[in-house]
């Protein structure tokens, strides 16, 4: 007979777009002391004068046999090629002599941050540096 009509259809509305969270490790930890030592050597490297030659070395004869040295030499490599990147551009800039405060922001930043990535890794965690471009 009179039957009622089925109400409108209301597309439901989609969320409101926004920046997506940042990209996080998963849950990875040393499983062997081997596994710290080498990754606390990849950070000693990068202070003591090899900061992209020494951590790459290991971290290329590593990352497929450790979840952890990959993941950490990946996140230690980004951090290096980031400060050489850096280092370069405040060199440049320099001439205008903002370069110079510029270079002592990055080698204090950088020291204090491999000597915290140093610390995690000694505790077996992969320490996400700031401030860094990701290219691996």
């Amino acid at each position: 007979m009179n039957d009622p009509e089925p109400p409108p259809f209301e597309p439901t509305p989609s969320p409101t777009p926004s920046a997506p969270p940042p990209p996080q490790f998963p849950a990875i930890t040393a499983t062997s002391q081997d596994e710290k030592t080498l990754a606390i050597v990849m950070h000693v490297l990068g202070l003591v004068g090899f900061p992209i030659i020494g951590p790459l070395v290991i971290w290329l004869m590593k990352k497929d046999i450790s979840a952890y040295l990959d993941a950490q030499g990946r996140e230690l490599m980004n951090f290096q090629v980031s400060v050489l990147i850096y280092a370069m551009v405040s060199a440049l800039l320099c001439i205008i002599l903002i370069g110079f405060p510029m270079l002592f922001v990055v080698g204090v930043g950088s020291l204090i941050f491999t000597i915290i990535g140093l610390v995690k890794a000694s505790d077996g965690l992969i320490y996400r540096f700031p401030y860094i471009l990701r290219f691996f």
